[in-house]
Formats: structure tokens, C-alpha cells, sequence
């Protein structure tokens, strides 16, 4: 049996902090959580493992030249970062999150390498998430409309020269994946790769790329089935102009007489989401994944995260592949959520302990991760520790932990993680892989594999300035 000690251990909002607390687990699972004498020299604070409830498993955007420009440009110009090697791509960015203090993530799946077939390359992400040691939510996307832009592309392409529109048409598909082939593709993959540490989901990419057939047989099967969807939707101001012509009777409304919203569901980033579009995701049990840093990162918008939750939406928090810095901080996203919706003058929308636990049980519901996250015996072992004397680094007078987590904590603090009782990160380094060598080799396939895009780059600025006409002209979704 392993034992933790903890200055401060925060097990969950109900019953708060513990002071000098020691946690005991064997065989994954927590066995206690008892008062005990002040550890080893040196303060632990213990918080249940935190969650990166929306990703897509992808090194930082910028590096490819994807800055200050909306998802609308910025998601093709990520063709960029198709991963050269599926296992490397996926195993860094599930390492840093586990740096961070991830113990589940999801993977929106949206941009498959093409190297193999995608069943293995399921396979490889999987190995990657068992080689790191967190647990594993994995949606494949799809899309089967609309590739370049939320309606009829015709007056793009026409304005790009012949070479141009060749490279671009090849990369951007029109015909894709059926609807029933997709769901028995995903079929296909939960055979190979679902377990207690991994959740496979549908991952339609969003309702402006996926058809009406398309949208309704995931929801068919999922009512049969029980799998869970992951989806974005209505995360920028375009995307709400086409929702709002396609679907005059509503989209969410929509979403909710075919079935789609449930509990099943978690929706990423829903900023354009109006109030009574919130009632119905909050009716259905459907949960809200916000993503506040790559919101600034894509000029998308403040999300009204607030009032979702006070209609009675779970929340949940997401890094989005684009933290603030683009460095997978995970503690430092959940912080600017809270501050960023926490209300302005005395008025507040919760407290810290109650959003600390909501956005871990949300989180863990999204990712299929097995329970709420409350450190109490009987409960999955999944925690973090951090440093308390570096957190109270002036250690002036008693402060509340968790004032000082969310006034100044981020992945530095963190200094050991837990999920299912192995130790997956101790003071910054991953235990099952070494991350600073999986990025050198990552940097350097990257690098090789540029040259296959040297049409898109040549093709980029004709296309860039030709998709943003196309919207400033009235988007035209229909």
C-alpha cells in the first residue's frame, strides 16, 4: 500500500480541505484518507488529477505560422501539422498534459497523418496514452460537407490560379466518409483500443461539416449503443451566421429533436450559444467544454460560461491544443476560466472549491473517466500534488490553498501525478516516456515532412485572402 502525506488535501466541494491528511491507495484505488502527523519536510497540497475535457492532440499551431487569424483560415492552415508519426505526436502532447496534471484527456481526433490506416492509428495513440499513463478519450472526427468554407466554395477556388486550386482541391476533399461507414469505422476502432483506461466516442467535427444523415445515424446509434459524442458547435461568429440560415427553427432545437442532445454529449465551446439554446443543452444533461485561451488565440469570442452554468449546464475545461502560452498548461486554463467567469464587483458564480470540483467531475464525465474525481476511499487513485511552500512562496500568514492555486498555480507547481495508482510524472518528468527526447524527434519529423507541403504554402496567401473575402461578403451559409 502507498501513502501520500499532505499538508492540505482537497477531496472534493462537499467536504473540503483536510489538514495534515495522508492518502492511502493499493491496486488503483484510494483505500483511505486519514488524519495523520506533518509529513517529509516540505508542504503538499493533494487535488484530485485534473482533466483536459477538449484537445486534439497536436503540437502548438504557432510554430506552423497559425497566429491572429479566426479557425476559419487558422483550421487549414493546420494542414500544416498533419502529425508525421501518429504515436510521436500523440505521446507529446498527452506527456505535457500529464506534466501538468492531467490524468484524462480527450482526443478530437481531426487530423489523421494518412500513414496508415486509421484503425492503427487508433492503435498508436492508444499505446501512446498507455505509455504515458493517462486515461484516453478518443473521437475520431468527421465531416462529410463544406471543406473550405460553410457553403458553396465555387467563387474561392475560381479565384485562385489553376495550380492553386489543384493543390487545394486535393487537400480539401469534397467527398468524404458516409455516414455508415464512419459509425462502423468507430465500431471498428472501440474493438481495438476501448478498456478501463480508454473511452472511444463519436467525434462529428461540428454541425456546419456534417450532414443532416450524417448527424442523425451518430445519434441513432449512440441512443443505441450508449457511446458517447464529442462535437463542437457554435464556436464562432460564421459558424452562428450558417446555423442560423440552415436552421431557422433553430439548431439546438434541432440537435434535440433527433436525439443528439443527451447526457451522452459534450459540446466544445458553444460561445455563440443563446440563452435558450443553453436551457436545452442544460435540460439534456449535456455538458459545455470551454476553451478559453484558444478563444483569444482564434479572435472567437468570450463564451457566456456564467450563465450556462447558473441554467444548470455541467462545465468543463479544455486546453484546445492552444493554451495561453501553448504549453498544455492545463492548471493555468482552469485558473483563467474561473477568473474570467467569476463575476464582477462582490457578485460571484462560485466559489473556488466548487468550481475546482465541478470542472473535475464534468471533465471526467466528458473523457468516460470512472467517477466524480472526490478523493474518498473507494475511489479511483487520480491525484496531484503540488508544492505548497512554492505556491505560498512569502508563507506571510495562513492563506486558503486553494486562493493561492488559483491566484498564482500552473504546471511548475505541480509536482507528482497519480491516475489509477501508478506514478505517471514526478518533479517534471513523465515516468514512461522521455518527453524532451520524443519532442527533439518530433521537431525533426516535422521538419522532413514540410517539404510535402511546400503547394499549400505557395497556395496559402491567394487562399487565405480568398476565404476571407467569401465571409466578409455575407457569408452566404446555406
Amino acid at each position: 500500500m502507498d501513502r501520500v502525506h499532505a499538508a492540505s488535501l482537497f477531496s472534493g466541494p462537499e467536504t473540503g480541505l483536510k489538514s495534515d491528511a495522508v492518502l492511502s491507495y493499493e491496486g488503483g484505488v484510494i483505500t483511505s484518507v486519514t488524519k495523520g502527523e506533518p509529513g517529509p519536510a516540505g508542504r503538499r497540497l493533494i487535488i484530485p488529477a485534473l482533466v483536459n475535457a477538449h484537445d486534439h492532440a497536436r503540437p502548438t499551431a504557432s510554430s506552423f505560422g497559425a497566429t491572429n487569424m479566426p479557425l476559419e483560415t487558422w483550421i487549414l492552415r493546420s494542414v500544416l501539422g498533419t502529425p508525421p508519426d501518429p504515436y510521436l505526436a500523440a505521446a507529446v502532447s498527452l506527456g505535457r498534459n500529464a506534466r501538468a496534471g492531467c490524468g484524462a484527456m480527450m482526443v478530437h481526433y481531426t487530423r489523421p497523418s494518412g500513414t496508415m490506416g486509421m484503425v492503427e492509428e487508433a492503435q498508436a495513440i492508444a499505446r501512446a496514452a498507455g505509455d504515458v499513463g493517462i486515461r484516453l478519450a478518443f473521437a475520431l472526427a468527421v465531416r462529410d460537407q463544406n471543406p473550405l468554407v460553410y457553403g458553396d466554395a465555387a467563387d474561392v477556388l475560381q479565384s485562385l490560379s489553376p495550380a492553386d486550386r489543384a493543390v487545394v482541391e486535393r487537400m480539401f476533399p469534397s467527398r468524404l466518409l458516409a455516414p455508415q461507414d464512419y459509425l462502423s469505422l468507430v465500431d471498428e476502432i472501440a474493438a481495438a483500443i476501448a478498456g478501463p483506461m480508454v473511452d472511444v466516442q463519436f467525434g462529428p467535427a461540428g454541425v456546419q461539416w456534417c450532414s443532416r444523415p450524417l448527424l442523425e445515424a451518430i445519434a441513432e446509434h449512440s441512443a443505441r449503443s450508449g457511446r458517447r459524442i464529442h462535437m463542437h458547435l457554435l464556436e464562432t461568429v460564421y459558424q452562428r451566421a450558417w446555423a442560423d440560415r440552415a436552421f431557422p427553427d433553430g439548431i439546438v432545437r434541432y440537435l434535440k429533436d433527433i436525439g443528439f442532445l443527451s447526457e451522452r454529449l459534450t459540446l466544445a465551446h458553444c460561445i455563440h450559444a443563446r440563452p435558450d439554446e443553453l436551457d436545452m443543452i442544460a435540460e439534456a444533461g449535456a455538458r459545455i467544454v470551454t476553451n478559453f485561451s484558444s478563444n483569444l488565440h482564434l479572435h472567437s469570442g468570450l463564451a457566456p460560461i456564467a450563465d450556462a452554468h447558473r441554467r444548470g449546464c455541467g462545465i468543463a475545461v479544455g486546453v484546445d491544443g492552444v493554451a495561453l502560452d501553448e504549453d498544455d498548461d492545463a492548471l493555468r486554463e482552469m485558473r483563467l476560466v474561473q477568473m474570467a467567469h467569476d463575476g464582477v464587483g462582490f457578485e460571484r458564480t462560485w466559489s473556488r472549491a466548487e468550481f475546482l470540483g465541478l470542472a473535475i467531475r464534468n471533465g471526467r464525465r466528458a473523457t468516460g473517466a470512472p467517477g466524480d474525481g472526490s478523493l474518498v476511499a473507494g475511489a479511483p487513485a487520480d491525484f496531484i500534488t503540488l508544492d505548497l511552500d512554492r505556491l505560498d512562496r512569502d508563507a506571510l500568514m495562513p492563506i486558503d490553498p486553494l486562493d493561492l492555486l488559483f491566484a498564482r498555480g500552473n504546471a511548475s507547481h505541480v509536482t507528482e501525478v497519480v491516475v489509477a495508482g501508478r506514478v505517471v510524472m514526478r518533479d517534471g518528468v513523465v515516468a514512461g516516456i522521455d518527453l524532451p527526447v520524443l519532442e527533439a524527434e518530433l521537431r525533426a519529423a516535422y521538419r522532413k515532412s514540410l517539404p510535402a507541403h511546400v503547394g499549400l504554402l505557395s497556395a496559402w496567401r491567394p487562399l487565405e485572402g480568398a476565404i476571407a473575402q467569401w465571409y466578409r461578403a455575407g457569408c452566404d451559409c446555406g
